[in-house]
C-alpha cells in the first residue's frame, strides 16, 4: 500500500505535527505500507490561489503542467491522509485551494451528463485527521457534521473514494484534552490500518 500524507499547518511546533509524526511512526511499522510520501502543503510553497483567465483556463486545470507532480502523487497513493487543524468549521484555506486544484474534473472525475459524475480516484481510501479548539461534538451540534460532510461527500465519494475515516480531536487547546491518549490512538491505527 502507497500512502501520501498531506500536511496542512504553517507551524511544526504545532500539535498537528506532531500527529503527523505519529502518522508516519505508525506507517513505518505496518508492513502492509510499501512506501510512504509526505507532502507538506506550506513546507512545499504550494500556492492554493485559483487563477483563470484567457490564458488559464478551469478546464484545462487536470493538465496544467504546474500541478503535474501533485496529480501523480494522488494516482500513486492507495491511501490519502490528511492532517490538518479545523478552523472556523472547516480545513485551512491553504488545503481547500489543493483540493480546489487537484480534484479537477478530467482528472478526479470526469462528466457523464447524468446528476452525478463519473469518480475517477476510485479504490483509494482516505483518513482525515483534523484538530480544533472547541469540544469534539461541536461540529455535529452546532454545524450540523458540516466538516464530515465536506469531505466525505461533496469530495471524496464524488470522485469516487468511498472509504473515508476521521478523526475530529477536539479541546486540543486545553491541558485536560488528553493528548497523549489521542496520539497513541492515531499511532496504533496505523500501525495496524489495511
Amino acid at each position: 500500500m502507497n500512502t501520501l500524507v498531506i500536511y496542512t499547518h504553517p507551524n511544526h511546533q504545532s500539535l498537528n505535527y506532531t500527529f503527523l509524526q505519529e502518522v508516519l511512526r505508525g506507517s513505518r511499522e505496518n508492513a502492509k505500507v510499501k512506501e510512504i510520501q509526505v507532502l507538506d502543503l506550506y513546507e512545499e510553497g504550494f500556492n492554493p490561489v485559483l487563477v483563470f483567465n484567457e490564458h488559464k483556463r478551469r478546464r484545462d486545470m487536470h493538465s496544467d503542467p504546474a500541478l503535474a507532480k501533485y496529480r501523480e502523487q494522488l494516482l500513486w497513493a492507495d491511501k490519502i491522509v490528511l492532517v490538518y487543524p479545523i478552523w472556523w468549521g472547516r480545513p485551512p484555506a491553504m488545503l481547500m485551494g489543493y483540493i480546489d486544484q487537484m480534484f479537477a474534473s478530467g482528472f478526479a472525475y470526469r462528466d457523464k451528463g447524468g446528476l452525478l459524475p463519473e469518480g475517477l480516484l476510485k479504490g483509494k481510501s482516505v483518513v482525515c485527521i483534523s484538530t480544533m479548539q472547541g469540544p469534539t461534538h461541536y461540529p455535529l451540534l452546532m454545524l450540523h457534521n458540516a466538516h464530515k460532510v465536506l469531505m466525505r461527500k461533496a469530495l471524496f465519494n464524488f470522485v469516487g473514494i468511498r472509504k473515508v475515516k476521521f478523526f475530529e480531536f477536539g479541546s486540543m487547546e486545553s491541558k485536560r484534552g488528553k493528548h497523549a491518549q489521542k496520539l497513541e490512538r492515531i499511532y496504533r491505527y496505523f500501525q495496524t490500518a489495511n
